[in-house]
């Protein structure tokens, strides 16, 4: 079992930055697809980055956020992280940290086998 903790969210005025954290437990990581979803109240739960490892680590970005979002991950503290910059109102939901074994389906919430609570971002205007 994989136990997953995400910290970092907050409440920022548009243009601010927040860098979200999610600690794993229970399982070594560092083969691990490591994803980000989001959800915004009254919508569904929403593909936002991944990190893969199939030989060396890729990362996938969704297109309306790759200009100002990064996912990485440190495979030592068992960590993947989301800094999220030039934040806007429409980023802001509940930031879900998840993790997989296999590298497919990434971008499909139904695929991940855990999942944290998740940690509320809010941005203002």
């Amino acid at each position: 079992q994989v136990q997953l903790v995400e910290s970092g969210g907050g409440s920022v005025q548009a243009g601010g930055s927040l860098r979200l954290s999610c600690a794993a437990s229970g399982r070594t990581i560092s083969t691990y697809t490591l994803a980000w979803f989001r959800q915004a109240p009254g919508k569904g739960r929403d593909f936002v980055a991944a990190s893969i490892w199939n030989g060396i680590v890729r990362t996938y970005i969704t297109d309306s956020v790759n200009d100002r979002f990064t996912i990485s991950r440190d495979n030592a503290e068992n960590t993947v992280y989301l800094e999220v910059n030039s934040l806007k109102p429409e980023d802001t939901a509940l930031y879900y940290c998840a993790a997989k074994t296999s590298n497919v389906e990434i971008y499909s919430s139904g695929s991940y086998a855990y999942w944290g609570q998740g940690t509320q971002v809010t941005v203002s205007s």
